[in-house]
């Protein structure tokens, strides 16, 4: 029997599995509720940081004005920004990933 290219092709297509549905498993690996723990505990210490950041460079950002100093001023007003943003980011964090899921469950 002689195989071409056009043969092989339409060949394989029929071979290959036409739909695979898989989708998260929470009973597949043991572990998962302490992992879902683990994350929960690194969202609450990454909000707590940003926090943390936000009042640093609030104040670094009065220090600098208040003393005339505009890198210091500009300083704290980029670490305001950043820890703004990462409060909403750390916030914002299962609410992305679920977005994203859903897009590519859509792809």
């Amino acid at each position: 029997m002689q195989f071409t290219v056009s043969s092989f092709a339409a060949h394989a297509v029929t071979v290959l599995p036409h739909e695979v549905t898989i989708s998260p498993n929470s009973n597949g690996l043991p572990g998962i509720s302490q992992l879902r723990s683990i994350v929960g505990a690194s969202m609450t210490v990454g909000l707590i940081l940003a926090v943390l950041a936000l009042i640093i460079s609030a104040v670094v950002w009065a220090l600098g004005a208040n003393s005339s100093n505009p890198h210091l001023a500009g300083r704290g007003k980029v670490g305001v920004l950043v820890g703004l943003g990462a409060a909403v980011v750390t916030g914002a964090s299962v609410a992305l990933v679920n977005f994203f899921w859903n897009v590519g469950q859509q792809v």
